[in-house]
């Protein structure tokens, strides 16, 4: 059985691997989401995670962190808004886009990526590690964009069943990973992905059309698009 710590903000549990997760609405309000703290991340605790409407984020130098924010990103593939001058330029230039042939160029181009207001990076090598493992395993998946044979940009994240779970991308040029993003999209709505989390809002997330809802309602819709 877990162990909870009091902290100024309120309890959060301690986990060892073989502790099942709190229920999510025990998250904290502020800092919104947070769960749990666990000293190890190993691929069988993240998708366990991922099922119940939780994902690792953390710092370097941090334990692992897991949360459950309330509302919840989530983007489903119908509802996918492209700018036209986005579509445009897709259409115009000879990009190519492939699925799983570089997720360590993937991983490892967006652990470098510098994000506002953070210092450092939270995909360390925990992360690469544990989602290496999951990649190798048929769970996590990258997308790449190419031109003139040079990776410009790409993403990653897990599928379970009906639902991609997004975690991070990265762009070495104008829009890559935009263009990236749109292309996942379309192939996973093509294999039947019925909804994306994109965990938290971003105003760029939005403009694809991304929408924000409650978690007890995105839980919700993981118990049916996820029968594994």
């Amino acid at each position: 059985m877990s162990q909870w710590i009091k902290t100024d903000f309120g309890p959060i549990a301690v986990l060892d691997n073989h502790d099942p997760f709190p229920n999510t609405d025990q998250a904290l309000i502020e800092p919104n989401g947070l769960l749990a703290i666990s000293d190890t991340l190993e691929a069988k605790k993240i998708i366990e995670a991922y099922k119940q409407g939780i994902f690792p984020w953390f710092n370097q130098n941090e334990p692992v962190l897991w949360w459950s924010p309330n509302p919840r990103l989530v983007l489903f593939p119908d509802k996918l808004r492209i700018a036209s001058s986005l579509s445009k330029k897709i259409k115009k230039n000879n990009y190519e886009f492939s699925i799983n042939k570089d997720f360590s160029s993937v991983i490892k181009h967006c652990s470098e990526v510098k994000r506002k207001n953070q210092n450092g990076t939270w995909i360390d090598e925990r992360i690469i590690s544990a989602y290496s493992t999951l990649h190798q395993l048929k769970f996590a998946h990258s997308f790449e964009v190419c031109f003139n044979n040079n990776l410009i940009g790409g993403l990653y994240g897990i599928i379970l069943d009906r639902v991609f779970f997004g975690e991070s991308m990265f762009h070495h040029e104008t829009d890559a990973s935009k263009i990236a993003f749109v292309l996942a999209v379309q192939h996973l709505k093509n294999i039947g992905i019925k909804m994306i989390d994109c965990q938290m809002k971003t105003n760029h997330l939005l403009n694809f059309g991304a929408e924000e809802m409650p978690r007890d309602q995105f839980v919700k819709l993981l118990s049916e698009y996820i029968k594994i």
